[in-house]
């Protein structure tokens, strides 16, 4: 089944992450395929929205300013590779804030189908490279899926994420995800 909508974490998704954050626009580098992913699901018609944790911004560790443009520097590598992000979502705050943006909660999810005016459905895919990706998929009633190119043990990760969801797909990176997603084979 060809999703209705793709959903997408930011940092060890679409670009390297790093334990130090991603603080300058210098430091966002994406990892290779990803930009084609994005493109290859725009030109399959297939709206694209970002999902993402931004606790660097509650932690005082970067500024409004230098966040805006790193994002601007990710928008112009994603659309000078033929891809579009129809609704960028991202949560500004601290773990102890208490938002209900914060993945594992739903809010940014939910966010993100309201912007795309889509239902939750499981022919919505969210794809991270994080439990609380997946928590927070299941929590708003879209399919998660996992890629292994994130910063920490992509099998620890995967065998947590089995506990919650035992046919949960995962994959080695975001091109091989919408590989099998575009062929139907997800």
């Amino acid at each position: 089944m060809i999703p209705r909508a793709v959903l997408l974490d930011r940092d060890g998704v679409i670009n390297f992450d790093s334990p130090d954050y991603i603080l300058t626009p210098e430091s966002w580098r994406p990892i290779p395929g990803s930009l084609d992913a994005i493109a290859r699901l725009t030109g399959a018609g297939i709206p694209v929205a970002i999902v993402s944790n931004q606790s660097a911004l509650g932690r005082g560790m970067l500024d409004a300013a230098t966040f805006q443009a790193i994002v601007t520097k990710m928008m112009r590598a994603i659309e000078a590779a033929g891809g579009r992000i129809a609704h960028l979502a991202w949560c500004p705050h601290a773990p102890g804030d208490d938002c209900a943006c914060r993945k594992p909660r739903p809010g940014l999810v939910m966010q993100a189908l309201e912007a795309l005016e889509l239902p939750a459905s499981p022919e919505v895919w969210f794809i991270g490279d994080s439990l609380r990706d997946v928590q927070a998929a299941l929590a708003a009633g879209v399919t998660p899926a996992l890629v292994q190119t994130g910063y920490g043990d992509a099998e620890a990760i995967l065998a947590r994420a089995r506990e919650l969801k035992p046919d949960i797909r995962a994959w080695p990176d975001l091109a091989a995800a919408v590989d099998a997603l575009l062929g139907g084979r997800a």
